[in-house]
Parts: structure tokens; sequence; C-alpha cells
């Protein structure tokens, strides 16, 4: 099942993806829906970042290729960090680039949206707690992430959260292939199977520490080839048997 939150004559909502079909659902996937019974061609409607999340928690070096570019390798234990709520945007949507912060790169990962809330969860049982998956882009302010020797500014900017184009809840994570392109030339390639920790295993560390709540969303990590994002770039991450998230990169004078 493919779930989308749209805009459409006006109004948001949450919707199943059928072909090319939007029927729409309320009150939202987070538990019981119903079908309202309006349907439309999705062609007709915007579609939005699938999830407002209270919290985007992110996983680093978590490909070894990765963290060896980085300069490191894999750490111990997992590296976690929190981007805003107000960088997620969605499919279509501008990267805003910074004028002032030097570069920005793009960072394609698998997107782990969940789906209800918990905590202290088992390895063993996490994934109980996935309501499905989705493309994401940590976009980061590479120079400034350097600077400061913490990443929250870096990675916090508006728009620096690609997400989309929908969740996609009928999906074995364990081995799918993810790939960045910029305007079509391919920049990174990996598959999940050579994240260093999977799904189940981040989701029980990340519960230890946090509880999270419906619509958070859990980035997996970045494979190897990231690289800067320049005005004018169109910057796409493609994960196997979800889609393609598609998102151009404008400079921030441009939209003042």
């Amino acid at each position: 099942m493919r779930i989308v939150r749209y805009r459409h004559q006006g109004e948001v909502g949450f919707g199943i993806m059928e072909d090319e079909t939007v029927a729409a659902i309320t009150p939202h996937p987070f538990g019981a829906f119903e079908y309202t019974g309006e349907r439309f061609p999705v062609e007709q409607a915007r579609l939005l970042a699938p999830v407002l999340p209270s919290k985007v928690i992110a996983v680093g070096r978590n490909y070894a290729d990765h963290a060896r570019e980085m300069g490191g390798e894999v750490p111990a234990d997992p590296v976690i960090f929190l981007k805003p709520s107000t960088s997620v945007v969605g499919p279509g949507d501008a990267i805003v680039r910074p004028t002032w912060a030097g570069r920005v790169d793009y960072e394609g990962e698998l997107a782990v949206v969940v789906g209800r809330l918990v905590r202290r969860l088992d390895q063993g049982n996490a994934i109980q707690a996935v309501l499905g998956f989705s493309c994401a882009n940590d976009v980061t302010a590479r120079d400034l992430q350097k600077a400061d020797g913490q990443w929250s500014r870096a990675k916090g900017f508006d728009t620096f959260c690609p997400l989309g184009p929908w969740i996609e809840t009928d999906l074995d994570s364990s081995d799918l292939a993810v790939r960045t392109l910029v305007n079509g030339q391919p920049r990174q390639q990996a598959r999940t199977s050579q994240l260093e920790r999977g799904v189940a295993s981040l989701l029980a560390f990340v519960s230890r520490v946090m509880t999270l709540l419906p619509g958070d969303v859990l980035l997996t990590g970045t494979p190897a080839g990231v690289g800067p994002l320049e005005p004018g770039d169109r910057v796409e991450v493609e994960v196997e048997g979800i889609g393609v998230l598609a998102n151009e990169v404008v400079d921030e004078d441009a939209v003042r």
C-alpha cells in the first residue's frame, strides 16, 4: 500500500495510491482509517511530504564506505542526530541553499516512518513499529558541519530534509537498491544489505534513548559518493520498491 499526503482543491489530506488514482482516507494512516469515497487522478493533486514528523532522527556513518570517505570508521555505537521538523519538504519542493554556508551536499537515504508510539523496543519486534518506508535526502552544509564540530546547524536548515514521494508499507527493507542522481548522473549507489546496522537494530537503539511518536522518521544513513549541490541542480533519490524523490536546488537569494 502506498500512502500519500496531498493538497487537492485547497484541502490537505491523506490518501492511498491506487494505480494513478488517489483514494482519500480519514482521519490519518496511523491507526484505523476509513475511505471517504473521494477519488481523483494523482495529476490533479500536489503530493506533499508524506508525514509531518515531530522529529527526524538520522544516523551517521552507517555504511562503511561512507565512513571511510569522511575520514573515519564505523563507530562502535550508532551516531544519531536530530533534524528539525521544519527541515522537511516534499517531492518537487526546492532545496534552498544558503548562499553564505559554503558547500552543501546531497545524502540519499532510506527513510523509516514510525507507525505508533513506542519506547524501549526489542530488536526482535522492532519492525512491528514501522508504518512504512520512503526516500529521503539528508542535505548537509558540509563546511558548517566541519566548522561547528557538531551537526545541528549543518543539518537543520529549512528544506534540508526532502521526503517522499509516499510511504510504501509492503516492503522488505533488508536488501534494497539505493541511488542518488544529480542532473541525471549517478552519484551514489548501494544496497541496504550493506548497512552496518539495519532498520530493526536502529529502531531498538533509538527507542532506548527517546520515545518515538507516530509519524516520526528515522534516516538510516547514506552510502559513499556524497557531493556538492549547485543552484539549478536536480537531485533524485531512488529506493527500490518505493520510487523517486526529486528536488531542485535554488539559492537563498532567489527566494527572498
